[in-house]
């Protein structure tokens, strides 16, 4: 079962920059996002937007809306895929201070909530981030996590056909008991999914846009 929930809203304008988005005709307006999370991102894409902005703080915190919270968190994931601007603000429990460094390949949020001493980790997220810092890939029978979140390169190749339905159903958050569990502890031992609630949700995106032009060889 896939975490849902009400349609949300953003604010979405046609450049990354903010000055350009004080234009005439820059500002798509409130976008609504019905249906599930899969696909809005492509849908913010070729509706123009560049700069995408999350009306309220994505709340990982206890008692929190879990439901929304993977929905969200799947949105900024695709976008930042897509190298958009994101604007968004993040909620953690105040002990929950290491978080953010299995967030650190997404847009780093413009205000971290809770931990004490959110201000540090907030810089060390801005300083290190970068495209395809943690992504995905499927090939004919295979698929390989590439994650430099850590300082150095993790690869994680299967050939499993357990493991590439698992992460069909994590991808935009699952109930944790509904995925193998095999596979689902081989993930969390990798840090590739954040436990929210009762969902398990996948934290590698696959990149849509790459940082520099193919090279045919």
């Amino acid at each position: 079962m896939t975490a849902t929930l009400t349609a949300p809203t953003v604010l979405a304008w046609r450049d990354y920059d903010p000055a350009a988005c004080e234009l005439p005709g820059m500002f798509l307006g409130e976008v609504p996002l019905p249906g599930p999370a899969r696909g809005q991102a492509a849908r913010l894409w070729e509706l123009g937007a560049r700069r995408v902005r999350l009306p309220a703080p994505v709340d990982l915190s206890t008692g929190a809306d879990s439901a929304a919270a993977v929905y969200e968190l799947s949105l900024v994931r695709d976008l930042t895929a897509r190298a958009v601007m994101v604007e968004w603000e993040l909620s953690l429990d105040s002990g929950e201070g290491e978080t953010w460094r299995r967030l650190s390949h997404l847009q780093p949020p413009a205000a971290l909530h809770g931990p004490a001493d959110a201000g540090e980790p907030l810089r060390s997220w801005r300083r290190g981030h970068y495209l395809c810092k943690c992504l995905w890939r499927k090939g004919p029978g295979f698929l390989q996590i590439r994650d430099r979140r850590w300082g150095e390169l993790r690869r994680f190749t299967a050939d499993e056909p357990e493991y590439d339905t698992a992460v069909h159903l994590l991808d935009y958050g699952a109930l944790a008991h509904t995925v193998d569990q095999a596979a689902l502890a081989d993930f969390r031992s990798e840090h590739l999914v954040l436990d929210v609630g009762p969902y398990a949700w996948w934290l590698p995106y696959r990149v849509s846009r790459w940082l520099q032009q193919s090279i045919a060889i």
